[in-house]
């Protein structure tokens, strides 16, 4: 079985392929979207490469699936999201997203993360999505609670980024919850 497209109204979610680097880079070298992102924004081509690697090495290995988030009118790639930590066994794993700044407040994101719920949950049978995420990143933590997701707590010192250490939420959804959207 291959990769799994998916499809939304105004979104391909596609497999992050070597020709997504440069614009993989481009969204992943600006500072506003490394932010609050546990990772310090890209400085070359060559990390944005190896990233893009690891997608693929990653998903193979049943641990994780990223997408790349397309524009289907342009053909344009505008960010990422995906299944980190991904445990079939366990029935489990935590959503990340990015998107290009050129690109936010217009439900991109909202659109691409309800499609992969429903795969998550439908397809690969998930009980719980979890997602984490700075305290101070007020647009993520308003779409998961726009979209179920339920605060569980903080988890401190969770986070490493421009070398210092940051504390996280930590949100969940159930697949329970999910149906009753």
């Amino acid at each position: 079985m291959g990769f799994p497209e998916l499809e939304t109204n105004r979104l391909n979610l596609v497999q992050v392929r070597e020709e997504h680097t440069e614009s993989f880079f481009e969204i992943m070298s600006k500072d506003e979207v490394t932010k609050y992102y546990g990772m310090d924004s890209l400085k070359s081509i060559e990390d944005a490469r190896k990233i893009v690697e690891s997608f693929q090495s990653t998903y193979e290995c049943k641990s994780g699936i990223r997408w790349g988030i397309v524009l289907k009118d342009t053909g344009d790639f505008v960010g990422t999201l995906g299944l980190n930590n991904l445990s079939t066994y366990s029935k489990k794993a935590e959503i990340g997203f990015e998107l290009h700044p050129s690109h936010w407040n217009n439900g991109i994101t909202s659109e691409a993360v309800k499609e992969v719920l429903r795969y998550s949950f439908e397809y690969l049978e998930l009980i719980r999505i979890g997602a984490v995420t700075y305290p101070q990143n007020e647009p993520s933590i308003q779409l998961l609670k726009r979209l179920g997701f339920t605060k569980e707590g903080l988890l401190r010192g969770y986070l490493y980024q421009n070398n210092q250490s940051h504390d996280a939420f930590i949100f969940s959804l159930l697949r329970t919850e999910w149906t009753k959207i």
